[in-house]
């Protein structure tokens, strides 16, 4: 089979069936040939570690949340959009200026960003704040046992975000928004053809924000830039340029004061002004190239350099208690504070192959996948800090009941100073054979090989080095019982470096896990109801705790399980109604005795992983209307549970965030294609609410009621 169509205007479904299973992201063209049959043409890139297969034919959970999605949800950050996907949870944001999430109880390091891919590429390594939505076609949440293809990653599985890519039909939109708390954004989307085979696409956002917390405002700036080449009919050139500029105060959010939240207003700011904003700049290029040899195989190769800083000073709660005037006194309110200096700069440069098609063997058919990827990941990270004993404390304390902003913290002095040096390569082949019609096996396996430099600058220039290499096996199962149910079952091992040195400046091994999957998708035959459900369990190793010897330092010696379930489901109830809904259950867990002698606290094996709740659930519904005048007038809103957790790992007695559920609502009118309004209520019922935690010292408070007025112009 070629990529001629022999019937007249089949171009669409032919890719339409391209975007369902290879993962092809833009649109096609008709062009008419010599003998007056239609071509397709590409005018885009697929998505990598995709291969042939579709969605439903994988054996793993997937969900994909598109950008109308985001749109319903007011989502312009990432965190709003993974609050949709069932078994994500918020985690401890570095005083609101990174993401940080855990996907079926795992985190990662929680001393840097959750990582992340950006169209296949590494997109959470560094420092590039917060990630804005302007530019997000779709996420994908892939769930469970991929690490045998995507390699350094946790065993609950990873985020791919896929950027709005240039078309060749033109549009330009221009959104202007205004929210509570004096918050002005501008976001722009223009797309168009520059020749008969190129096209381009810029997006960006602007915002300028107060916030329901007191003196704390924001501005930032996110511009992406992209430009699309088509050599011939089977050869596309992507290159997309990402410019990141943010600008926030360092905010650890709220205490709680003997282990109870709301003594103070969630508004009050317990750090100090004079501190500024730390500013954050990040500036990101891919580059990538497709190629289809035939109508069964294809190419894919890219570029990937990213570099980022975060500079800025921040004043917070000091978190040992022999420390700490509020644990010692707390009807008094004074809060010992330390004062910090960050200065961390990361340069991430990475290269990626692949080949993927289809073949037969006898009675089998293969989809198979063979790839190889390269990267070198720089991090500096620097740090001064001024922190005073519990004799001095009053130096620089703040009263939590009446706080008075202004006094004056002692000298600084160094606290880190080191350089990280990460090489590694891999390979990683892949073949999901239909061993019948109803019937297929996934076998797959990766090799990383890994090289750590260390370079410590307060210790004189000392170096350290290791090396490394993992072999990562993937299995999976697929069942088709008919048409509209599939059975699947899957298992992985994976591997991720961990940054950083304990004492001594010896490195720490890298973290190892295991990943088991069951589950079924489920669609009615009508095709108005499709569900999936997974049973699942995580296992990993090596995790960083700390030092039970060497105070101030860690160790990787944590051990972890996660075991759960999950139910993704979509429903179109009427004929211009769809819901959304999902759920999961999670029993996250540590499976090792852990000392640490930084806080005085024992963790028995046993104890509930930080900010994971054992029950959340959201559900989304919109209604369409389209009115006599050719306008639509749109009605949705959304509700979300988070069920309790723990909100200090060791603490007793248990510090524990409470459960909460939160409704927003929408509506938009469109009088016609080019123009839209809407309007947003977020937190409708005005519950206070706590997303996350690291420490009953260190609590993010949700924002209360709020508004957001927006119009959107196209043209």
């Amino acid at each position: 089979m070629n990529t001629r169509i022999t019937m007249p205007r089949a171009t669409a479904l032919i890719v339409g069936v391209l975007t369902a299973t290879s993962g092809w992201q833009a649109s096609a063209q008709d062009s008419d040939s010599a003998d007056g049959l239609e071509t397709v043409v590409i005018t885009s890139v697929r998505q990598a570690y995709r291969g042939d297969v579709a969605m439903k034919d994988l054996p793993q959970n997937i969900s994909v949340i598109p950008e109308e999605i985001l749109k319903d949800v007011n989502a312009t950050q990432l965190d709003t959009v993974l609050d949709l996907a069932s078994g994500v949870a918020r985690q401890n944001t570095f005083g609101g200026l990174w993401d940080s999430f855990a996907i079926r109880g795992f985190a990662g390091d929680e001393n840097t960003p959750s990582g992340y891919l950006v169209n296949g590429f590494s997109g959470g390594r560094g420092f590039s704040g917060r990630r804005d939505t302007s530019n997000i076609a779709s996420i994908e949440v892939l769930k469970g046992p991929g690490s045998a293809l995507y390699g350094r990653g946790e065993p609950g599985g990873t985020i791919n975000i896929v950027t709005k890519k240039p078309e060749f039909d033109r549009s330009n939109a221009v959104e202007l928004s205004i929210s509570r708390f004096s918050a002005y954004r501008v976001a722009i989307d223009s797309t168009g053809p520059i020749s008969d085979n190129a096209a381009y696409r810029v997006n960006g956002s602007f915002e300028d924000a107060q916030s329901f917390r007191d003196t704390v405002e924001s501005r930032k700036y996110s511009i992406t830039p992209s430009v699309f080449f088509r050599l011939g009919d089977a050869t596309g050139i992507n290159y997309e340029l990402e410019l990141v500029n943010q600008k926030a105060p360092f905010d650890r959010g709220v205490v709680a004061v003997n282990n109870q939240l709301g003594l103070i207003p969630n508004s009050r700011f317990l750090g100090e002004p004079a501190d500024g904003p730390t500013k954050i700049d990040g500036t990101g290029h891919q580059l990538t190239v497709d190629h289809r040899f035939n109508s069964n195989w294809a190419m894919l190769a890219g570029l990937n350099y990213r570099e980022s800083s975060f500079t800025g000073f921040s004043s917070d709660p000091e978190l040992v208690n022999g420390r700490q005037l509020l644990f010692v006194n707390p009807a008094a309110g004074d809060l010992t504070r330390q004062r910090r200096f960050r200065d961390y700069d990361a340069k991430d440069s990475s290269a990626r192959f692949e080949l993927s098609g289809k073949a037969s063997t006898g009675a089998l058919d293969h989809h198979m996948l063979f790839g190889a990827d390269t990267y070198e990941y720089k991090l500096d990270t620097m740090q001064t800090r001024y922190r005073p004993t519990l004799a001095t404390a009053p130096q620089y304390a703040i009263n939590i009941f009446n706080p008075v902003y202004g006094a004056t913290p002692g000298t600084l002095n160094p606290l880190t100073d080191q350089r990280e040096k990460q090489t590694a390569w891999g390979a990683y082949v892949q073949d999901q054979m239909d061993l019948t019609e109803q019937f297929k096996v996934l076998l797959g396996v990766r090799y990383d090989s890994f090289t750590q430099e260390f370079t410590n600058v307060l210790a004189g220039g000392t170096k350290t080095k290791q090396t490394g290499s993992k072999t990562s096996p993937r299995v999976g199962l697929v069942f088709e019982v008919n048409d509209r149910a599939t059975l699947y079952a899957s298992f992985s091992r994976g591997y991720r470096p961990n940054s950083g040195t304990g004492f001594g400046g010896t490195p720490f091994p890298a973290e190892v896990s295991e990943s088991t999957e069951v589950g079924a998708k489920l669609q009615t035959a009508d095709g108005r109801l499709s569900s999936t459900i997974a049973i699942f369990q995580g296992k990993k190793s090596n995790f960083l705790t700390s030092d039970p010897v060497n105070a101030g330092f860690s160790i990787a010696g944590g051990d972890a399980k996660s075991d759960g379930i999950e139910l993704d489901l979509t429903a179109k109830l009427a004929e211009n109604t769809t819901a959304i809904f999902s759920y999961a259950y999670l029993d996250a867990r540590t499976t090792k005795a852990i000392l640490d002698v930084n806080f005085g606290f024992s963790i028995p094996a046993g104890s509930d992983l930080i900010n994971i709740p054992e029950h959340s659930a959201h559900l989304l519904v919109r209604h369409d209307a389209h009115l006599a005048n050719g306008g639509v007038l749109s009605l949705g809103g959304d509700v979300g549970y988070v069920g309790d957790r723990l909100g200090e790992t060791g603490f007793q007695p248990e510090f524990r965030l409470p459960g909460y559920v939160l409704l927003n609502l929408m509506a938009a009118y469109a009088p016609s294609e080019n123009l839209k309004f809407s309007l947003h209520l977020n937190n409708a019922l005005d519950k206070v609410y706590y997303p996350s935690s690291y420490s009953r010292f260190w609590v993010a408070p949700g924002a209360p009621v709020s508004y957001t007025a927006a119009v959107e112009f196209k043209f």
